[in-house]
């Protein structure tokens, strides 16, 4: 796994104004701001796009619109922020028994998407703040069913009691609604909603019985036994209750699953995926898991055993690259990479950036061209990071360009959130680049984002 494609910090969360799920509470590289963590990951991000795309063509989406974030977060949670953005928790990828079960998820997200409750949450709570009626807004979820407030993404604390019910008593109506949105989603694309219930009723075997009513308000979501019973009806009148995904969707799921024990919990990968399980999702594990340890000797035979079984899947190319480049043998990785880039086509812009930097790790400014060049296509996707433009730096550096170091700098202060040395470096890069220019141009609009005034 590798540097993140986009990081967002809980603060940023609670001002974007979130809509979260909380399923219940049962682990590449990363950068961390506040408290949240994003894996960024093009294998995962692969998978689960693929696994989501009939729900997002259902719910009217181009499915390339919608970002897919990794957080990592041993708690079961998922929920949409900023927009099309959907945030899934590790602890829920590695909680789920099938891919019916993630897919429900996914359609409820999805429904949040269509339903448009970024923007109403949002209405709601400039409400609750103007009548001093909440403390501070957005309460998330985590540890309102299962009593542990702490497990939630962005926890805080709510205002008067009226208040509270009110507002939650609004996001109950979103869930619902979510609820039924994703149904239909999964319907339209002949999906069953027996993996949305299933997951339900698992989650639900911990939360207390509520004789009072008046508890449901303190949830932003459903009882999970009302929603169970909803969607339980749903699946008994459903043409496709009895659907079944491809068998390849569930090795995915498998193989993503296993992927993340190897990299989040190496040690209990290793128990749980045993040497003589000679399954392909067991190896994934082995291997991720010897490659976190820093045991090449025994990663390398099983990474090169996968991509014997499978020479055209470029996330394995990919993690021989990573392997080669993370235990020091960067001028090794490149060939993977290259392969790896070759097979995934437009979806390689997070395979570049590892390109850019095993190339840049040899000290050669002749190989900072072709860094370049896959560190601008890269930028163009949704592979930008801080890190890619730290590398975008090295690299105009090594063809000593100093107008570009100077932009490339900004726009990398500018995705870690550093505004006084964005703006500092694109007031640089203004004077050293010829007016009119591509990073001329750029580095204007970073410092009017940073609170400079663009020249007339």
């Amino acid at each position: 796994m590798r540097k993140p494609s986009r990081l967002v910090s809980v603060v940023a969360i609670m001002s974007m104004c979130l809509v979260s799920l909380v399923w219940g509470a049962p682990p590449a590289s990363a950068q961390r701001r506040s408290d949240m963590q994003i894996l960024g990951d093009a294998e995962t991000d692969h998978i689960i796009r693929k696994m989501a795309r009939p729900i997002f063509q259902a719910a009217g989406i181009d499915p390339e619109s919608v970002q897919i974030l990794l957080v990592n977060d041993p708690s079961v949670n998922a929920f949409v922020a900023g927009g099309q953005n959907i945030f899934l928790h590790t602890g829920l990828l590695l909680s789920v028994d099938d891919a019916d079960q993630l897919l429900g998820v996914i359609a409820h997200e999805t429904g949040h998407i269509s339903g448009g409750h970024l923007v109403r949450g949002a209405e709601a709570m400039d409400n609750a703040f103007l009548s001093s009626l909440l403390g501070m807004g957005l309460g998330v979820i985590g540890g309102l069913a299962s009593g542990n407030a702490g497990a939630g993404a962005a926890g805080v604390m709510l205002g008067q009691h009226l208040a509270e019910r009110n507002f939650l008593s609004f996001s109950r109506t979103q869930e619902a609604s979510a609820d039924q949105a994703g149904l239909s989603f999964l319907e339209q694309s002949g999906i069953s909603a027996r993996g949305m219930a299933a997951f339900l009723e698992k989650l639900g075997v911990g939360e207390p019985l509520m004789n009072d009513r008046d508890a449901g308000y303190r949830l932003t979501h459903p009882l999970t036994r009302e929603r169970i019973e909803a969607v339980k009806a749903f699946v008994a009148r459903s043409r496709y209750a009895d659907a079944r995904l491809p068998a390849a969707t569930e090795s995915d799921l498998r193989r993503l699953q296993a992927k993340l024990y190897g990299y989040l919990d190496p040690r209990g990968a290793l128990q749980r995926y045993k040497a003589n399980d000679p399954s392909p999702a067991a190896r994934y594990g082995r291997a991720y898991a010897y490659f976190r340890q820093g045991d090449v000797k025994q990663a390398t035979p099983l990474v090169d055993g996968l991509i014997a079984d499978e020479p055209r899947n470029p996330y394995l190319h990919e993690m021989k690259g990573d392997l080669m480049l993370q235990t020091g043998r960067a001028p090794d990785a490149i060939a993977p990479y290259r392969k790896a880039i070759e097979l995934a086509g437009s979806e390689a812009g997070t395979i570049r950036v590892s390109l850019a930097h095993a190339l840049l790790e040899q000290r050669d400014p002749r190989l900072a061209d072709e860094a370049l060049k896959n560190l601008q296509i890269a930028a163009k996707g949704k592979a930008q990071s801080a890190f890619l433009w730290r590398l975008t730096a090295q690299a105009w550096s090594m063809k000593k360009n100093d107008g570009m170091v100077a932009y490339a700098t900004a726009e990398e202060a500018l995705a870690r959130g550093d505004m006084p040395m964005a703006k500092a470096q694109a007031e640089r890069a203004e004077k050293l680049l010829p007016a009119g220019s591509p990073g001329w141009l750029r580095a204007q609009d970073i410092r009017g984002q940073t609170g400079g005034d663009k020249p007339r």
